[in-house]
């Protein structure tokens, strides 16, 4: 979000509820926040406690499946250079293709 989304937000906000109810309001968006930090730090030490010294240093963003495949796209070497394209060339007329026995 950039800052005319949030400004956008804060006169749609100011509007709806007015000058008077806003800064309760924030003060109670600022405690949900802060309580709902705090319930997943929580759970991200009970999971680390749970399941013993291996997993301490786990990182829950480590499970997410998005950043599963987009760090292994990045990091392999091949998706960096290519590998080399083999040169074909044309069958002369009456010339039997190459047979790999092993493809098969």
């Amino acid at each position: 979000m950039g800052v005319p989304e949030i400004a956008l937000i804060v006169v749609v906000a100011l509007l709806v509820f007015g000058p008077d109810k806003l800064p309760d309001l924030a003060r109670q968006a600022g405690g949900f926040v802060r309580t709902v930090r705090q319930m997943a730090d929580n759970a991200k030490n009970d999971i680390g406690r749970e399941m013993g010294s291996d997993f301490k240093d786990l990182n829950l963003r480590d499970l997410d499946p998005r950043e599963v495949v987009r760090r292994s796209i990045m990091d392999t070497p091949s998706a960096a250079s290519p590998s080399p394209v083999k040169e074909t060339r044309i069958l002369r007329p009456g010339e039997k293709p190459p047979f790999d026995s092993e493809a098969t």
